[in-house]
């Protein structure tokens, strides 16, 4: 007997059951759409954020943080490179990896000159101090990048297997390429946390 059924003391009419159906099947499709819009899912495909994510994890992407603020260094990112097609939405919604879809580092933002030089990383001329990451950069010679208006520099926290904007194909990553910042591993459940954001600028050598 249902909650209609004990106070009328009748069955409920088939066009009421229908009415309710409808109802929840509405209100379900409401939030679920409205997690959707905020937040995406994401499979690491690969070991480039060792050791601070790994092959196989599932995280959660806010959509709508850069909507309220820019994002800085230090932050956990997923984007699609420049030139490249986004993920579908299917692979979005059951957090499926899309062929073009990254996970790094963000490094410099607008304006700022990144430098990698004897296997240090610099940002306007202040060295970097990463605590994330767990082996020095090779030495691949001198590198600068000065960034654009609207352009970011991402690196992958295992650095040295990591293809990102260091590479030509992929480069700097303009802000309307970013899907959002990670916010959390959700699974496995014995790897959940919350995602580390920041590094530090200064007089402390990089790892």
């Amino acid at each position: 007997m249902n909650l209609t059924e004990a106070r009328t003391g009748h069955k409920p009419k088939l066009g009421s059951l229908v009415r309710e159906a409808v109802e929840t099947t509405l209100i379900a499709v409401a939030i679920f759409v409205g997690v959707n819009a905020v937040t995406a899912r994401f499979r690491i495909d690969g070991t480039s954020m060792e050791h601070t994510l790994h092959h196989g994890q599932y995280v959660i992407v806010n959509r709508i943080s850069y909507k309220l603020r820019a994002p800085q260094p230090g932050d956990v990112v997923v984007f699609v490179p420049p030139k490249y097609k986004p993920s579908a939405f299917w692979q979005r919604l059951f957090g499926l990896p899309g062929e073009t879809d990254f996970i790094k580092r963000i490094i410099g933002k607008p304006g700022d000159t990144v430098q990698i030089a004897d296997g240090k990383l610099y940002l306007n001329d202040s060295l970097v101090h990463e605590p994330y990451l767990h082996e020095s950069m090779r030495n691949h010679g001198e590198h600068t990048w000065v960034l654009g208006l609207d352009e970011y520099f991402v690196l992958g926290d295992n650095r040295n297997f990591s293809k990102d904007s260091r590479d030509k194909d992929i480069g700097p990553i303009p802000i309307d390429q970013v899907v959002g910042k990670v916010w959390a591993v959700y699974y496995p459940l014995r790897d959940w946390k919350l995602v580390q954001h920041g590094f530090h600028k200064g007089a402390v050598p990089s790892q």
